[in-house]
């Protein structure tokens, strides 16, 4: 048996395990410094991840399973990536501490809820996560939120745009979400409209990365325009092969940003990668459910965007235009990118990720040596 001092738990299907994916780079490097396992339930998850990383994945598809894996580690820290249902079977480990790391920074209204409450310790990325968990949630304990920022944004992936004179406008849509609070797509209300207007900009490259749930979207009106997307997109190139439009549906949208000189995307934690990344660069945010008020309140990257909530071609084309030539938000943009990030700079969010984790590692140890032993209580 390996020895572990940090498991990554993930109980859910192979269709959501983008969520984890994107942090083994992070926890190949935390792995350095406290040896990492990660747990999964399902067998097709585990077969998914062990193509990833050289990182020990072990499956429990079972509760015992996973109580007999846990009492053998013995780890001193267990993360999450989400909160999946399953997630409780995990936390009633008593002799580990739990943190939860999230997938990815956004003000999406299942950011803050109570399940926070269930774990000792939730890393978040900033002040506006702060503020997230204070407004939406009753009697929670603030200290339990540890600032990290986001040590994805450190990364520097493979570039999966080739080169163009051209400037390249990214359409990244979200998926609908579990449930219609969590609902902030843009596919089936302006996605076509939005993809017609970018392409109707002369020398521009249209660039389609939709979230990887997309594809296998259990709404109709999704799936229809995300093919109808796909379309489009492949009648351009046909119109005009030298322009470069691009559907890419498979792979990391960080590895797509660098190559971009603006983006349309919906409420999702894509526009604030944005941010963090090509600060100096527009962002178009839309707006499902054409509440501005609300969307300015819950949304506070809207107040540094163009907000589409619905599309005349023609004018949204022409608003694209005039935004490459004239950006009027970017002093906005990198004050927002402070409340979001805090100071963080490159490289920063994974040092106190890692600082973070060790400090849990070393906290555990010492609550467990404080312990009273058995005879001691006997005797007490």
């Amino acid at each position: 048996m390996n020895e572990v001092s940090v498991i990554a738990y993930f109980a859910d299907d192979p269709t959501r395990t983008y969520q984890l994916t994107q942090w083994l780079p992070v926890l190949e490097l935390l792995h350095v410094q406290h040896p990492v396992g990660i747990v999964v339930r399902d067998p097709e998850s585990a077969t998914v991840l062990r193509a990833r990383t050289a990182l020990p994945v072990f499956c429990t598809p079972s509760f015992p399973e996973l109580t007999d894996l846990y009492a053998e580690l013995d780890a001193q820290v267990v993360l999450y990536c989400n909160n999946s249902m399953l997630n409780f079977q995990s936390l009633i480990n008593g002799r580990s501490l739990h943190a939860h790391i999230n997938h990815g920074e956004s003000d999406k209204q299942s950011m803050a809820s109570n399940n926070a409450k269930a774990y000792d310790r939730v890393f978040v990325a900033g002040e506006a996560a702060v503020r997230r968990h204070a407004a939406g949630l009753m009697e929670f304990d603030e200290r339990r939120l540890v600032r990290t920022g986001r040590p994805q944004l450190d990364l520097r992936p493979e570039p999966l745009l080739a080169p163009s004179d051209r400037r390249t406008v990214l359409y990244a849509p979200t998926w609908e979400g579990d449930a219609e609070y969590n609902d902030y797509t843009s596919l089936d209300t302006v996605g076509t409209e939005v993809v017609r207007a970018i392409l109707a900009l002369p020398d521009v490259r249209l660039v389609y990365k939709p979230h990887p749930k997309v594809a296998s979207s259990v709404t109709p009106a999704v799936r229809q325009a995300h093919r109808a997307i796909l379309d489009l997109v492949a009648e351009a190139t046909l119109r005009e092969p030298g322009a470069g439009h691009e559907a890419i549906v498979v792979g990391d949208i960080l590895a797509v940003m660098p190559d971009c000189d603006a983006i349309v995307t919906d409420v999702s934690s894509v526009g604030l990668d944005w941010l963090y990344l090509r600060t100096e660069k527009p962002i178009f945010l839309t707006d499902r459910h054409h509440d501005p008020e609300r969307l300015r309140t819950e949304v506070p990257v809207s107040r540094c965007a163009d907000v589409v909530d619905t599309v005349d071609v023609a004018e949204l084309t022409a608003l694209v235009a005039d935004r490459l030539e004239h950006d009027v938000h970017h002093l906005a943009r990198v004050a927002m990118r402070h409340h979001y990030f805090d100071d963080l700079q490159v490289g920063d969010s994974t040092t106190r990720f890692l600082e973070a984790v060790s400090g849990l590692v070393a906290l555990r140890d010492r609550l467990l040596d404080a312990e009273p032993s058995e005879a001691e209580a006997d005797t007490a």
